[in-house]
């Protein structure tokens, strides 16, 4: 069965002490104390600022192997998909995907400059726009969301806490299909002060491993 790369939307949160960090860590000690409990994340502040290339390999440095960050491009990648993937592939086997939000119409000339500027690198695209529906048949990328796994790995994100175990479970048992086929699928629960999000894909991570 293909590895679930569950985990949360981000890492940094002081307030995740003592809940799932111990308390008195230092809040540089968090992505460590995390890569060793969570297999990846979420990276949504590069959304924002996309990080250098050193700031992405110190990153890297701190995980373990088979960890991977889902990264969240700028709007830059819109215009030049090259400069954001050249930026993030510093942090090497750990690189687990791109997800771009794309928050206009349909835009074909977009869909292949995005294709072809992350060529090489796991796409996810995230269209806020029904007119995207079925947009990208014929490529390797993937819709957040989407479960028809025409690209061999799905993107979930988990938007609607709090996940009791009925909530996970039955998240399970969707997953569940998906990695017996071989799928590999990234997994992300939503941040929050308390740390639900963690908490909640350790407890997933467990009802798929059962």
């Amino acid at each position: 069965m293909t590895r679930l790369l569950a985990g949360a939307s981000g890492w940094s949160y002081p307030s995740w002490r003592p809940g799932f960090y111990p308390g008195g860590t230092r809040p540089e000690e968090f992505l460590a104390l995390y890569s060793a409990l969570l297999p990846a994340v979420e990276l949504n502040a590069s959304g924002y600022r996309l990080p250098s290339a050193e700031q992405f390999a110190r990153w890297a440095e701190q995980v373990p192997d088979g960890f991977a960050f889902a990264v969240k491009a700028p709007r830059l990648a819109l215009r030049s998909p090259d400069t954001v993937r050249e930026r993030v592939l510093a942090l090497g086997d750990r690189l687990g995907c791109v997800r771009v939000v794309l928050e206009g119409a349909r835009d074909d000339a977009l869909l292949e400059r995005l294709v072809t500027g992350f060529s090489g690198v796991p796409l996810a695209l995230d269209p806020r726009d029904e007119s995207w529906q079925g947009a990208l048949g014929g490529t390797d990328a993937v819709a957040v969301g989407d479960r028809d796994e025409h690209a061999g790995w799905c993107y979930l994100r988990f938007r609607d806490p709090p996940y009791d175990g009925a909530a996970l479970a039955g998240i399970a048992d969707e997953i569940r299909p998906l990695l017996d086929r071989g799928n590999r699928v990234f997994g992300f629960f939503r941040h929050e002060d308390e740390p639900s999000a963690p908490l909640a894909a350790l407890r997933l991570l467990d009802l798929i491993e059962r």
